[in-house]
C-alpha cells in the first residue's frame, strides 16, 4: 500500500506514524483494489485507541497486563485502555423489575438445552489427507445408501463397518446435548428429525459419519428463577457498552483530528 496516497492522522497534537496504520490494516476487510477503505477503518481504529490512551495518561492511569488466556496477556496499551474504562464507564446493576419486564418480553427465548439421542456410523480418515478422505467418502456414501433403504438394519450395519468404539453398541452413543460433541456433528442434530438418517455422509475431524436421530427432547422453557442472573448480566453488558460509547463520543467530540472523518466510527466500534 502506498502510504503517501493518504494523509497524515494527526489526534490532539500526535501525529501518527503510517506504518502503526498499515499494520493495523491488515484486520480490517476492503474489496479487492480498494485498499483505502481499509486504511480508512484502520486510521478510524487508531484514532480511538490513540484518544483512550491520551486520556488514560491525563488521568494518571497506570494498570498492569493481565492475562487474558493460558501464557497469554494484554500488552501495555490494552492494559491502560482498559483501565481507562474501568475508571470511566460505571453503570449500575439492573434491577428485579428491569430484569423480569426482560424476562415477561419473550420468556420462549429461555429453555434447557436440548437432548439427543443418537447413534451413528463412522468412516475414519484425516480430512486433510485427500486420498484417505476420498476413500472413507466413498464408504460411506455406500452406508447412508445401506442404512435409508433398511433403516432397521442400522444397528447391524454399525457393529459391522463403523470404525468407533460405539460399533460394539450398534452405533448408539446415547444421550448428547450442546457442546458435547465436534461443532460439524452437533449443527446435523439440530435440524434431523426423530428416527431420521442423514441422507448425505457428515465430514468432520474424525471422518465421515452416517448419523440417526433415535430419540429427541426440545429443551422445556426455563422459569424466571432459573434464568434471572443471565438475564442480570446480558442487561449489564448492554448498559456497559452503551455507557462506553457515550464516554468515547465525548472523546472525539472534544478531539481535534485530522487525516480521518470519524463520522459513524462509534456505531462500528460499538455496536
Amino acid at each position: 500500500m502506498n502510504t503517501t496516497l493518504f494523509p497524515d492522522l494527526v489526534v490532539n497534537g500526535e501525529t501518527v506514524p503510517h506504518h502503526l496504520i498499515a499494520a493495523e490494516a491488515q484486520n480490517h476487510e476492503a474489496p479487492k483494489g480498494k485498499p483505502g477503505i481499509a486504511w480508512r477503518k484502520a486510521a478510524k481504529a487508531i484514532t480511538m485507541r490513540t484518544l483512550m490512551l491520551q486520556e488514560a495518561q491525563r488521568r494518571g492511569i497506570t494498570t498492569l497486563p493481565e492475562e487474558i488466556g493460558p501464557g497469554r496477556f494484554e500488552t501495555d496499551e490494552e492494559a491502560l485502555i482498559r483501565g481507562l474504562l474501568e475508571q470511566a464507564v460505571e453503570v449500575a446493576p439492573p434491577g428485579d423489575a428491569e430484569i423480569r419486564a426482560e424476562w415477561a418480553r419473550d420468556p420462549a427465548r429461555f429453555k434447557a438445552p436440548p437432548l439427543w439421542e443418537v447413534s451413528h456410523i463412522l468412516c475414519a480418515c484425516d480430512p486433510r489427507d485427500e486420498e484417505a478422505r476420498n476413500h472413507a467418502e466413498r464408504r460411506a456414501g455406500e452406508l447412508t445408501r445401506e442404512a435409508l433403504a433398511t433403516p432397521k438394519h442400522f444397528a447391524r450395519l454399525a457393529s459391522e463397518h463403523s470404525d468407533c468404539g460405539s460399533k460394539s453398541s450398534g452405533g448408539a452413543l446415547g444421550q448428547l446435548g450442546p457442546g458435547d460433541t465436534v461443532p460439524e456433528f452437533e449443527a446435523v442434530l439440530r435440524v434431523l428429525a426423530e428416527g431420521e438418517i442423514t441422507t448425505e455422509p457428515v465430514l468432520s475431524r474424525h471422518g465421515w459419519h452416517v448419523i440417526r436421530m433415535d430419540a429427541c427432547a426440545a429443551g422445556s422453557e426455563l422459569p424466571y428463577e432459573a434464568v434471572r442472573e443471565q438475564i442480570a448480566q446480558a442487561l449489564e453488558k448492554a448498559a456497559w457498552t452503551k455507557a462506553a460509547k457515550a464516554f468515547a463520543q465525548t472523546l472525539v467530540a472534544s478531539a481535534e483530528i485530522s487525516g480521518v472523518d470519524m463520522d459513524g466510527t462509534l456505531e462500528e466500534e460499538y455496536p
